[in-house]
């Protein structure tokens, strides 16, 4: 969803993150794991393109946005 936000795609957060893009894949389609450390690089590029991630809470799931 983050990804969609940013209008960016696979093969874009791949070059800019440093992460393979099958490994971006395998996480997004639930078909595998990623390590903690290429999950921080994503959230990181995608924090720097924008997006803001939310936490569960009382109101709701998990979610993003863009920053305003």
């Amino acid at each position: 969803m983050a990804r969609a936000a940013l209008g960016i795609s696979v093969r874009e957060l791949a070059k800019s993150s440093g992460v393979a893009e099958s490994t971006i894949l395998r996480f997004e389609t639930g078909r595998g794991g990623i390590l903690a450390t290429n999950l921080d690089k994503v959230q990181t590029t995608l924090e720097e393109g924008g997006v803001i991630f939310i936490s569960a809470d009382a109101s709701g799931g998990p979610g993003v946005r863009l920053r305003s």
